[in-house]
């Protein structure tokens, strides 16, 4: 026989960015909690709105099964003496409610223990789910708060729980003084509490208080809404799915809506007017057939149709303030020259230890040619990201940007374009700023990508410079962001740049003046740093350890090679070969590394002291590689490696390389160093685990 159980935490109102992941958590846990229970069940559902988190856990066995647990306890030498138990095995068998006659033996890695076997008889579901408290209270959230004279935090403060296993309330269920109950609590204005019978009835008791507790029910609810919406009007309407979710996590009983405004505000450019009403209002925005933006909202109310018309009104009147300042500052900015907004740069801090805006500006315009110079890049593109970065922060100091921090970058493109630069120039600026985040769009202009890496190498080695370092998870100037940032941009457009070796170059020329501790000891952090970037990057590709260490720990300094090299790998990796080839390399990196100092004076090595058939050819394989390794795709330099090894194999099997005399063992090694180097500038493949 089976039940169903239900697990409701009513709470003030939730920030809608916590509903679905705090309602997943809840979820999890009380998942977990069943199987640690050795309690089966058929499936755990999760609910949110933005007063409650709840599970239902459907076919709950009613008992646990006995089972059976085996204890290991000491070594058999000191659990008996001269044929008696001793008191270390009496203590182990008596901890357990049993008696010595209970023991036996068994050998672990040529070592005898004592062992007992113990029947646990299965508890009834009902005295397991009394337990529940602590599913509750070890939640855990990114912010917290305490409320009355309480100690305890949680996420808002909790007003009602809902315990039921079948029809019965789970009173032993209590969180500070909130005990469990059946009485939910219904919509805020058009509901009333209500009794829940059983979990089966939970959704359609709350249905009847206007509550949608099936968050994606609601979604989907909005979703329709807004359809039906559009298609009545003949509107476009893009359904943002963040904004989407964000709408489905603040409302309980949904209602959708359609607004206007002045069409006199559509003189302010498009992205001002969406900001303000997808960011700040969360708004639907609606065009026409032909993609025009239209003066037409659709947002949604958390209540029924009642009076709908003048929660429209309410609404249209809130943005049409927030649209009226947009079009004062719109038209304030217009009649300011570019030049001034430079100027205002000079005396706004990028940070008091590191100087002002126009300063990191200055920084920025270098390394955009050192960059350059490092990639070789097209002359008209350099030209276009260099005159993108005597200007592309101008925007900071505008009206329209003070007033919505979010448009830096694209009112750069808008206002720049009013001025007069080019339009590369105008994407250059608004692209400097991707991505915003590990997921999101990547510049698509070379001038836009060059202006970015050289923006983010900047911010990144000025404050590492001045000592303002990441700490745990504590990262105040998104270091960690824009150096993810650099990784994408490389791996995305394929720029080989040496990173480690530029950094380290960059640190003792224009970041000197800032160092704060020892040049080395900087340095050490940097290049750690950006290994911990690109390690977390390559997990997007493989979750092996073993493979990306094996990358990381390569000698090519190239983000889209390592990136690539793991993608072969973590393909490679699975095969039936794989061991054959990783035995065959090790070997030649092994040997290679113990004979270093011979081999290192010279990395000529010649045909005329090869002695054997098996040599001769793995030499002339050596040179046939190195003459196309340069430019090999990573598949390449694999399958390259792949069709070495039989010759591998057959060298050492026929020959020694550290024989007595000197010039065959100096040759050997040195042809062997040759190959060691190129497997090493895909992978060492000495950090791969294979079986």
């Amino acid at each position: 026989m089976t039940k169903s159980l239900l697990l409701e935490i009513g709470l003030e109102e939730l920030p809608a960015q916590y509903v679905r992941t705090s309602s997943e958590q809840l979820a999890t846990r009380v998942e977990d909690f069943f199987k640690q229970e050795n309690l089966a069940f058929e499936s755990v559902e999760a609910f949110a709105t933005p007063r409650r988190l709840a599970v239902r856990v459907n076919g709950l066995e009613e008992e646990q099964k006995d089972r059976i647990e085996i204890f290991k306890g000491p070594s058999l030498a000191i659990a008996q003496k001269d044929g008696a138990w001793t008191k270390a095995a009496e203590g182990f068998v008596r901890g357990k409610g049993l008696t010595t006659d209970d023991i036996y033996v068994e050998t672990i890695k040529d070592v005898d223990y004592i062992h007992v076997k113990q029947l646990l008889k299965g508890k009834s579901t009902k005295e397991v789910v009394k337990n529940l408290s602590s599913v509750i209270t070890d939640m855990k959230f990114p912010v917290t708060m305490r409320w009355a004279a309480h100690t305890f935090e949680y996420l808002r403060p909790i007003h009602w729980i809902v315990a039921l296993y079948g029809e019965e309330v789970i009173e032993e269920i209590q969180v500070l003084d909130v005990k469990a109950g059946r009485v939910s609590r219904g919509h805020r204005f058009l509901g009333k509490d209500t009794e829940i019978a059983s979990p089966e009835q939970y959704e359609k008791a709350l249905a009847e208080q206007f509550v949608i507790v099936n968050q994606d029910e609601r979604k989907a609810l909005v979703r329709k809404q807004i359809e039906e919406l559009a298609a009545k009007n003949a509107w476009i309407v893009p359904i943002d799915e963040e904004l989407l979710e964000e709408v489905s996590s603040i409302l309980e009983y949904p209602t959708a809506f359609a607004g206007t405004f002045d069409e006199k505000y559509l003189v302010v450019p498009e992205p001002v007017l969406v900001t303000s009403m997808k960011e700040h209002q969360r708004y639907f925005v609606v065009y026409n057939a032909k993609g025009k933006l239209q003066p037409y909202f659709i947002s949604a109310r958390n209540g029924n149709d009642y009076m709908i018309e003048n929660v429209a009104k309410g609404n249209q009147k809130v943005l049409t303030a927030r649209l009226e300042d947009a079009l004062f500052f719109y038209e304030e900015d217009k009649k300011v020259p570019m030049t001034a907004f430079l100027k205002k740069l000079e005396t706004l801090n990028f940070h008091a230890k590191i100087g002002s805006m126009t300063e990191k500006m200055n920084r920025v315009q270098l390394l955009v040619g050192r960059i350059a110079s490092e990639l070789n890049l097209d002359a008209k593109d350099v030209e276009t990201a260099q005159r993108a970065a005597e200007i592309y922060k101008f925007d900071l100091v505008t009206n329209m940007v003070g007033e919505f921090p979010e448009l830096q970058g694209i009112m750069g493109e808008i206002y720049s374009k009013n001025y007069g630069e080019t339009p590369e120039v105008a994407r250059a600026i608004r692209e400097h700023y991707m991505p915003i985040s590990a997921d999101a769009e990547l510049p698509s202009s070379v001038p836009g990508a060059l202006l970015a890496i050289a923006d983010k190498l900047d911010t990144f080695l000025s404050f590492t410079a001045a000592g303002m370092l990441p700490t745990g998870s504590n990262d105040p100037y998104a270091l960690r962001r824009q150096v993810m940032g650099l990784v994408q941009i490389l791996e995305a457009f394929e720029w080989h740049l040496d990173i480690d070796d530029f950094a380290k170059t960059l640190l003792a020329l224009d970041y000197a003046s800032f160092l704060v501790d020892k040049k080395e000891d900087v340095q050490a952090f940097i290049l750690g740093f950006i290994r911990e970037r690109l390690a977390q990057r390559m997990t997007s590709i493989s979750k092996r350890h073993d493979v990306i260490e094996a990358v990381l720990n390569s000698n090519s300094n190239s983000v889209p090679e390592k990136m690539q090299a793991v993608a072969v790998l973590e393909k490679e990796v699975t095969t039936s070969e794989i061991k054959d080839i990783t035995e065959a390399l090790n070997r030649v990196i092994n040997i290679s590394a113990k004979g270093f100092d011979e081999a290192r004076h010279s990395s000529e090595y010649s045909l005329d002291k090869v002695e054997t058939e098996s040599e001769r050819q793995l030499v002339e394989s050596i040179a046939t590689l190195r003459k196309d390794f340069e430019n090999y795709s990573a598949e390449e330099k694999f399958a390259a490696f792949a069709s070495i090894t039989p010759k591998i194999h057959e060298f050492f099997n026929e020959n020694m390389v550290m024989v007595d005399n000197e010039e065959i063992r100096t040759n050997r090694l040195r042809f062997l160093r040759e190959l060691a180097l190129m497997i090493l500038e895909f992978a060492d493949f000495t950090e791969l685990i294979v079986k």
